[in-house]
C-alpha cells in the first residue's frame, strides 16, 4: 500500500473504495477540470496516461494546461502506479493493474463531468476548523522568524476554504472545499483499502445530499481536497511512547532515543474511531460552510496557466544575488519516519549530521558528489536520489506547475506536499501578485500532491532544522521560494494574458518500469466445492450494533478489480420478494478481506463483514459476494455467491453483549476437506 513505505503494509481487502471527483469550469470562453482523487497522491504517469485517454475521447479539448490532477493523501490506497523507483520499492516494484484502474477511475470521472455540464453558479466561504489536526513537526515551525509567526494564531492552518456549486435554478450540484490535514488517521497497521478521513467525510456529505443513493452513485458530488498539509497531523492526542506513556522527547520525537515507540495517536480509542471522528469534524465544518448564507458569489471569467519546469536546476532570485536548487537527495531524517508512521533502524528526525556506517551503506549506491552535498547542506544526504539512473530514474525533476482561475478564486495546484509556513508565504506572494495586478479580493487556495509527486516543501529555516519534512525537501533548502517564485511567474503570465514557454516535458517512463511482484497464475478450490460457495454462514438472528461475518470460495482480487462495481453486497428482502442492496464495499460499515490461503493451490477465502447500523430497519437480510476466478486454460470467469438469510432486529434491552457472545459461538463446523486445504 502507498503511503507509509512499509512493505509489510500488503493489502488484504477494501474497506470503503476509493474515488474520483471531477469538477469542470467553463465560461465557453475557456475551460479547466480539477479533478480530486482517492489515492496517496497524483503521478507523472497518471496524468499522462489520462491525457492521452482524454485526447483519445476529445481531441485537443484536454491537455497538461488545463487538468487539473490532485490526490487526497490517503495513506490507505494502492502502491505501484508510480513511474520513479523510490516509490514503487516498497511495492516491489510497478503495478500495471493499478495504474490501469486509476487511468481509467479518473478519465471516467472527467468524462462524466463532461457529458453533464450545466450553467451554474459558484459560491465562496471560508471558517476556521480548530480541533482537528495538529502540528507533528513544532520545532520546524518554531525555528520560522518569531515576527512571521506572530502573524498567526495556530502553528497549523486551520482554514477550510470552500466552493459551492450549484444549477441557475438553485438545484445543488456539488462541492469542494480545501483544508490542510494528513489522511492518517489509519495506522501503517491498517491492511484495507481506505478513503481515511477525508473520504469518510466525502461519504458524509453526499449521503446526505444524495438521501437513498448508495455511495458513489449520487447525482450530488463532494470533494473534500487536500491543501498545505506537510506537517499537519490528525492524530490530536499529539506523540507518547508506547511502552511508558510518557511524552517523546520534543525536538527528535524519539523514546530512549529511538523512533519506534514514539507515536501519535487519536482522537479516538482505536484508528477506525479517530477516521470516523476527524473526518466527521471535517464534514460538519463542511455543511456550515455550504449552508453559510453570507457566501460570496463568484464572478469572473475562466482563465488558467501552467509550464513544466526543471526544479533540480531552478535559479531563484533574491535581495542578495542568485541561489540554486538541487538534484534530488533525501537526507537521515527522511528514514526516521514521522509521529504518524515511525521509521525504522537508529534514524532519528533532526539529524543534521551523517553517520559512518550509513554513509558506508547508501554509498554502495551511489556516493554524492560534492556539489550535491554542499547544495543540500545542512541536509545530510542519505539517498543521492538525483544522481541514480539505475534502472531508471529514482525521482523526478521536472515539475508540472500550473494555476486555474474561475473568478477571484485561484486554485494552485502543487506537485507535493507544502508545510504549514511554505504555503502560507506561497499562498501570499501568489495573492499579492495577482492583487497588484487588479485582481480583487483573490482567494487563494493549494491544492496539495497534484499533478507530479516531490515529496516536500519546508521553508528555509525550517530546512535547517531537519525535521521529516525537511528531510524530504529533495530539491533543496531554496526549494520553497523557488515554488513561490514560479508561481507569481504563472501568475503575471495570467495577467498578462502570456503563454510562458511550455518548458521540458515530463518524460513516460512505461517501457522501463519493472516489477517484481507475480501476477495471478490460477485459482484453484478445495474439492467438491466452487468458487462463491459460502463456507462459514452468519447467524440466523443478529441484532442491530453487531458485525455478521460470512466467508466464501473466493478467486484473487487482481483478477478484477471490478471498477464502478463491488466485491460484496448487503440485500434486504422487499416485500415482492426480490432482494434490495442497502450497502456495497464503498460504504463504511463493511468490510472485504481476502486472503490467499494457498499460493501452491491457488485457494482462496473472501470474508464479507456487516457493521449493522444501530438504525438498520428490522427484516431479513443476506450477504453476497462476486469476483472473479481465473483458470491455467480458460482465462477469466466471473462467480457469484450468496449466504443464507439472517434476521435483524434491535437488541433486547439488557442482551446485546449476550446476542454478540452467542454469534462468536456459533461458526459452522469446517468439514474435513477445508481444514484440510487450510481454511
Amino acid at each position: 500500500m502507498m503511503g507509509y513505505a512499509n512493505p509489510a503494509q500488503i493489502n488484504a481487502g477494501i474497506h470503503m473504495r476509493l474515488y474520483s471527483r471531477a469538477f469542470l469550469f467553463d465560461d465557453t470562453q475557456r475551460r479547466f477540470v480539477f479533478v480530486s482523487v482517492d489515492c496517496g497522491m497524483m503521478a507523472t504517469i497518471l496524468k499522462i496516461k489520462v491525457v492521452e485517454r482524454l485526447q483519445a475521447e476529445y481531441g485537443d479539448i484536454y491537455d497538461y494546461d488545463n487538468v487539473m490532477l490532485s490526490g487526497t493523501h490517503t495513506h490507505s490506497g494502492p502502491a505501484g502506479y508510480l513511474q520513479y523507483l523510490l516509490f514503487d520499492i516498497t511495492s516491489l516494484g510497478f503495478i500495471p493493474e493499478t495504474l490501469e484502474a486509476m487511468t481509467e477511475g479518473v478519465f471516467q470521472s472527467i468524462k462524466r463531468a463532461h457529458e453533464n455540464t450545466v450553467s451554474g453558479r459558484l459560491y465562496l466561504s471560508s471558517g476556521d476548523l480548530l480541533d482537528a489536526s495538529i502540528n507533528r513537526s513544532p520545532t520546524g515551525y518554531l525555528n520560522n522568524p518569531e515576527e512571521e509567526r506572530l502573524k498567526y494564531e495556530y502553528d497549523t492552518d486551520k482554514t477550510m476554504t470552500l466552493l459551492r456549486l450549484e444549477k441557475e435554478d438553485g438545484t445543488p450540484l456539488g462541492m469542494i472545499n480545501w483544508f490542510a490535514v494528513h489522511p492518517t488517521s489509519m495506522n501503517n497497521t491498517n491492511k484495507l483499502v481506505s478513503g481515511d478521513n477525508k473520504g469518510y467525510a466525502s461519504q458524509l456529505f453526499e449521503k446526505t445530499m444524495n438521501p437513498g443513493a448508495l455511495p458513489g452513485q449520487g447525482e450530488f458530488v463532494a470533494a473534500f481536497a487536500q491543501s498545505n498539509c506537510g506537517d499537519v497531523s490528525p492524530n490530536t492526542k499529539g506523540p507518547h511512547c508506547m511502552d511508558t506513556g510518557l511524552p517523546c522527547d520534543l525536538a527528535s520525537s524519539t523514546c530512549d532515543g529511538r523512533v519506534q515507540h514514539c507515536i501519535a495517536s487519536g482522537p479516538g480509542k482505536d484508528m477506525m474511531e479517530s477516521t470516523k471522528i476527524i473526518g466527521t469534524k471535517q464534514f460538519e465544518k463542511a455543511w456550515e460552510l455550504y449552508n453559510d448564507p453570507s457566501a460570496v458569489l463568484v464572478s469572473g471569467p475562466v482563465q488558467y496557466v501552467h509550464q513544466f519546469v526543471d526544479m533540480a536546476n531552478y535559479t531563484v532570485y533574491t535581495e542578495n544575488g542568485t541561489v540554486k536548487t538541487c538534484l534530488p537527495a533525501l537526507g537521515y531524517s527522511f528514514a526516521a519516519g514521522t509521529i504518524d508512521g515511525p521509521g525504522a533502524f537508529d534514524f532519528t528526525q533532526g539529524t543534521t549530521e551523517s553517520n559512518p556506517f550509513w554513509d558506508m551503506i547508501s554509498g554502495l549506491l551511489h556516493e554524492p558528489s560534492q556539489e550535491q552535498v554542499a547544495c543540500h547542506a545542512p541536509k545530510p544526504i542519505l539517498l543521492d536520489t538525483g544522481e541514480m539512473k539505475r534502472p531508471y530514474p529514482w525521482h523526478p525533476r521536472i515539475m508540472d506547475t500550473q494555476m486555474g482561475l474561475v473568478g477571484q478564486l485561484a486554485i494552485l495546484p502543487v506537485p507535493g506536499e507544502f508545510t504549514t509556513m511554505c504555503g502560507r508565504r506561497f499562498r501570499d506572494k501568489v495573492a499579492s501578485t495577482l492583487t497588484a495586478g487588479g485582481m480583487a479580493g483573490v482567494v487563494p487556495v493549494l491544492a496539495g500532491l497534484s499533478n507530479v509527486y516531490s515529496h516536500y516543501i519546508a521553508t528555509w529555516e525550517e530546512y535547517q532544522v531537519q525535521r521529516y519534512e525537511a528531510a524530504s525537501t529533495i530539491f533543496g533548502p531554496h526549494t520553497c521560494s523557488a515554488y513561490g517564485q514560479q508561481y507569481q511567474f504563472l501568475a503575471q503570465s495570467l495577467l498578462n494574458n502570456e503563454v510562458p514557454p511550455e518548458g521540458p516535458p515530463m518524460p513516460d517512463l512505461s517501457d522501463s518500469l519493472l516489477t517484481l511482484l507475480p501476477g495471478v497464475f490460477y485459482d484453484g478450490v478445495p474439492p467438491g466445492s466452487s468458487f462463491g460457495d459460502v463456507v462459514a454462514q452468519p447467524y440466523p438472528l443478529a441484532y442491530t450494533g453487531e458485525t455478521v461475518t460470512a466467508k466464501f470460495v473466493s478467486g484473487h482480487p487482481r483478477n478484477n478489480v471490478q471498477l464502478g462495481g463491488t466485491f460484496l453486497t448487503v440485500e434486504r428482502l422487499n416485500e415482492a420478494g426480490g432482494w434490495d442492496v442497502i450497502a456495497t464495499d464503498s460504504s463504511w460499515e463493511t468490510r472485504f478481506i481476502w486472503d490467499r490461503v494457498s499460493t501452491l493451490l491457488g485457494t482462496s477465502i473472501a470474508t464479507v463483514k456487516w457493521d449493522i447500523p444501530a438504525d438498520t430497519p428490522e427484516g431479513t437480510y443476506r450477504l453476497t459476494h462476486t469476483g472473479h476466478h481465473k483458470t491455467l486454460f480458460r482465462g477469466i470467469s466471473q462467480y457469484y455467491g450468496a449466504s443464507d438469510a439472517f434476521k435483524v432486529v434491535p437488541p433486547l434491552a439488557g442482551d446485546s453483549e449476550n446476542a454478540i457472545t452467542r454469534q462468536a459461538s456459533v461458526t459452522p463446523s469446517k468439514p474435513w476437506w477445508l481444514r484440510i486445504f487450510g481454511f
